[in-house]
């Protein structure tokens, strides 16, 4: 079931798995990255958190942090604890941010993918995500993909 974010109940799951599952996968320094992750409390009090748990009170085993700029959906995040990849939750949680962004006016979707991460750039690409550009500072790509207006 997907789920708005419950932070008391849900921020200690979303905090360990961005340690595990996204973390490993950057390029940042240990100085940024430890910065990154301090700031995690502030990034997810901006924006939408939605979470895919087995059942309404169980903890999540994914999350999707996105944001909404005008017209534009930025996918600020998104992980699946490893024991639950390969089980459609990301796909699952990537068409209800869509959905949601679409029905508020949202045209295009952006999303950051480390450079390093060749399965999540994959993963964005089956959902019909394009490669941009790529950022050097950041080390990341830069992908899109048109949404269409939901009513």
């Amino acid at each position: 079931m997907i789920r708005y974010r419950r932070p008391k109940q849900d921020d200690p799951v979303i905090h360990s798995l961005i340690k595990k599952e996204l973390v490993p996968h950057s390029s940042l320094s240990r100085h940024e990255l430890e910065r990154a992750i301090k700031d995690i409390p502030k990034r997810l009090s901006r924006g939408v958190t939605l979470v895919a748990s087995p059942y309404y009170e169980a903890d999540p085993v994914a999350f999707i942090h996105f944001m909404l700029h005008g017209k534009l959906l930025c996918i600020d995040m998104m992980a699946v604890t490893s024991q639950q990849q390969r089980k459609r939750h990301g796909k699952t949680l990537m068409a209800h941010a869509e959905n949601f962004a679409g029905s508020r006016g949202c045209t295009r979707a952006k999303v950051l993918v480390d450079q390093d991460n060749v399965r999540a750039h994959l993963f964005y690409q089956k959902l019909g995500y394009e490669t941009v550009r790529y950022v050097p500072v950041s080390r990341c790509f830069e992908l899109e993909k048109k949404l269409f207006l939901r009513t």
